[in-house]
């Protein structure tokens, strides 16, 4: 059954629903803007509404995996669902085993798992959006935080299996943004 459990929730996470619905448009995401499958891509070439329907879609193929596992058997079982839908939404099998960065989904796991972690890496990601304009920085540095936010929440060590793991999956799917930043050409969100 947990073989079950894990299987579906990589199959749930691999679909590419960012790439589907580039596709109801005519487009290709994997060919235009930065290339990704994600919402933040999504958003910037699909349009808002599209955007926001491929976050949700994003997310809640990671919550809903890792609630069901969660429920079926506990936290353990709920962070291994979270880590196996993270996994499919970044090297999607329907994609040829290229995806996303992993941080809708994994936003989605955590809010199954420890809402609290999620709200204060929410409250990281939002600040650092807001001062500096980058997406994928305020991405990286919320999810490098999330272990410590984590441990000052004083959450079970279980989550710490998917904390972990899912936190340097993001840090490495960020990898050409970072040299892109380090390049001062990555592109940046407009407030005002």
């Amino acid at each position: 059954m947990g073989f079950l459990l894990l299987l579906a929730s990589y199959l749930v996470g691999s679909i590419p629903f960012g790439f589907l619905f580039g596709k109801l448009k005519g487009v290709d995401l994997r060919e235009r803007g930065s290339g990704n499958i994600g919402a933040t891509n999504a958003f910037r070439v699909l349009g808002r509404k599209l955007g926001v329907v491929v976050f949700l879609c994003d997310f809640l193929k990671g919550m809903i995996p890792a609630l069901l596992g969660k429920l079926w058997g506990g936290p353990g079982w709920g962070a291994a669902a979270g880590i196996a839908a993270v996994v499919g939404h970044n090297w999607s099998v329907f994609l040829g085993f290229r995806g996303g960065r992993g941080v809708s989904t994994s936003a989605g796991v955590l809010v199954a798992l420890t809402p609290k972690v999620i709200l204060a890496a929410l409250g990281t990601w939002l600040g650092v959006l807001l001062l500096t304009g980058y997406v994928s920085l305020s991405s990286i540095t919320a999810a490098l935080l999330a272990p410590v936010y984590a441990f000052l929440l004083r959450e079970s060590p279980i989550y710490y299996f998917f904390i972990i793991p899912a936190s340097l999956f993001i840090f490495l799917r960020h990898l050409p943004n970072i040299r892109r930043l380090l390049r001062g050409i990555e592109p940046r969100v407009r407030f005002w």
